[in-house]
């Protein structure tokens, strides 16, 4: 072998270090690691796909061999060259019927790094398509926090079940038949604890908001959930009195660390006070850009309060506190049914995207639109043709213009928007990259009330479509090799124009509960739900490029954190993925 040079040493040590996780040089930055993510799953013609992460600390010149080990059998090297194209390879010399280990091992200037963990898969041709992960008992979930719970540097499930839902809006409002509980299973599938949400939390995504996420920089992700006390319920079934909380549970055990005030129901005199302070909400922002902080919400529709938290040393130290009832008007009724955190202003922070308002890093009003609440708004590289980010909304209350629009998130400035009234926008709608004749990502929305007004434009605000593309929430994930997501439309895996007949394989079953970059290389996992089952999605087609793993993209890491709670978007990157980035 040739001599190695000091700086190739270097660079592997690095890569040794980030894929085994030792602590960071930085150790004031509490990002989480991640290791190699394999994965092994038979195709349908005999073959077994094996993936692999991408990291964002690996060298363009990083290289990977892979291994498979059979039994006791000293393992074998599959390919002549080392692998830098792509991270995945296709072994089509597995023999049939038994179960096999792949690795991989990372290389610089002939110099191998240590092995990747083992995945195993029986060379069959029977794969289902998914990984299956069975629950307690013939139950659903309706939503799925995604972190690493037991510092492995792998990603296990916080689940909330059943999947039912209760609004508070007194057309929609019921009373709760049974309470919420929590659940964590380890990335294999061990159950490791339920946390029974009582009745001082009612049935509903509004009233039950958590996250999953390394909160305090110690390698396992902690769970923050909103909580109360014994059975407030008033004779009606509503809880409109009794304490609340900010609840920390340990992720690895369920028990809870410390807990404070949840912010309180007071300033809510409108008719309708119930259905306005029920709305809750939670997120992650990295405020300083190094160290993750607790965002927590009260209000949607006219009051909003927010507090923002640090965990350490097992308490929440509050950093600062923003309502708006001291604020322009124009801040009343601006929250959206999700949370993002993204720095729109570039000065290496995080602001706290509410909706239709953003607040700065310190926790001051940086600015508003002041066009209402918006059912969806996304935030990333939309418009890969200017510089910085974009926010692209669908206004619910109907108004002249503007009711779907693109606006520079630094400023707010409207860069272009819908010219015509609407009634009500509703519902997710999307905002992806899905057509490859266009640069950038598309937007789409639609009208609750009229099934023919639907609007699917290019990122410069042109209307390519007015076809209904799946509803009015329809989901996409990065699927085959092409950096387009494609529609998961009826349980089908489509690219954008074609036929329902040229889906993709395979057939997605039960209720998708989250879309992320969970294992293998760059293309998305899908999360779904069906009773007693959690089940992981994952592609075997061969990529035809690399890039690192999605979920260290800020914007699309925070973006995952907040699908446990609110109405679910696709996560956003903070780069075009056609154009530029790893």
């Amino acid at each position: 072998m040739r001599s190695i040079s000091v700086f190739c040493l270097l660079v592997l040590l690095g890569i040794c270090c980030t894929t085994f996780g030792a602590v960071p040089t930085d150790a004031s930055d509490s990002r989480e690691l991640l290791d190699r993510g394999v994965v092994a799953r038979p195709t349908a013609d005999g073959k077994v796909y094996v993936g692999w992460r991408l990291l964002e600390s690996d060298p363009d010149a990083l290289a990977f061999n892979v291994y498979r080990r059979t039994g006791d059998a000293a393992a074998v090297k599959l390919n002549t060259r080392p692998i830098q194209r792509t991270t995945d390879f296709l072994d089509d010399a597995a023999e049939k019927g038994k179960e096999h280990a792949w690795f991989v091992r990372p290389v610089v200037a002939e110099l191998l790094g240590p092995p990747s963990r083992e995945a195993k898969a029986v060379a069959d041709g029977k794969d289902p398509g998914y990984i299956s992960i069975p629950l307690q008992g013939d139950y659903t979930f309706q939503k799925v926090g995604i972190a690493d719970l037991d510092d492995d540097r792998r990603y296990d499930f916080v689940i909330k079940q059943p999947n039912a839902n209760i609004d508070p809006w007194y057309k929609y409002w019921k009373p709760a038949q049974e309470t919420y509980k929590l659940e964590a299973y380890r990335h294999d599938g061990k159950f490791l604890w339920r946390h029974d949400l009582g009745w001082a939390i009612e049935r509903g995504i509004w009233y039950s908001p958590y996250v999953v996420y390394d909160l305090d920089g110690d390698g396992k992700a902690e769970v923050a959930v909103k909580t109360g006390e014994g059975d407030p319920r008033d004779p009606d079934g509503k809880v409109t009195s009794g304490p609340e909380y900010l609840t920390i549970l340990d992720g690895q055990t369920g028990r809870p660390i410390t807990r404070v005030d949840w912010p309180s129901r007071e300033g809510f005199k409108d008719p309708h006070a119930y259905n306005y302070f029920c709305r809750n909400q939670l997120g992650v922002a990295y405020l300083d850009g190094k160290t993750p902080s607790l965002i927590v919400e009260r209000g949607t529709y006219n009051i909003i309060k927010v507090v923002a938290y640090q965990l350490r040393g097992g308490k929440l130290h509050p950093q600062w506190r923003w309502d708006n009832t001291d604020e322009d008007r124009k801040y009343w009724g601006q929250g959206a049914h999700w949370m993002h955190a993204a720095d729109v202003d570039g000065d290496g922070r995080d602001e706290v995207l509410l909706g239709s308002a953003v607040l700065d890093h310190d926790g001051k009003a940086l600015w508003s639109t002041g066009l209402g609440h918006p059912d969806h708004c996304y935030v990333g590289d939309i418009d890969p043709g200017r510089p910085g980010l974009e926010i692209y909304y669908g206004i619910e209350p109907g108004q002249a213009k503007n009711t779907m629009c693109l606006v520079d998130a630094k400023t707010g400035r409207i860069l272009w928007g819908h010219q015509e009234p609407t009634r009500h926008i509703h519902s997710s709608g999307l905002c992806s990259d899905i057509d490859p004749a266009q640069p950038g990502s598309e937007c789409y929305s639609g009208e609750r009330d009229f099934k023919d007004q639907r609007w699917l434009r290019d990122c410069q605000g042109r209307v390519l479509s007015t076809d209904d593309l799946g509803g009015l929430a329809p989901r996409a994930a990065y699927w085959d090799a092409d950096p387009q997501r494609e529609l998961l439309i009826g349980g089908r895996i489509l690219n954008y124009g074609e036929s329902r007949d040229r889906s993709l394989p395979p057939k997605v079953e039960g209720h998708i509960a989250a879309v992320a970059d969970v294992l293998g290389d760059w293309r998305e996992e899908v999360i779904t739900s069906v009773p007693g089952e959690l089940r992981i999605y994952t592609t075997t087609i061969p990529a035809t490029d690399r890039r690192a793993c999605l979920m260290q993209d800020p914007i699309y890491r925070i973006d995952v954190v907040c699908a446990a709670m609110g109405y679910f978007q696709v996560p956003m990157t903070s780069y075009d993925l056609a154009t530029g980035g790893k």
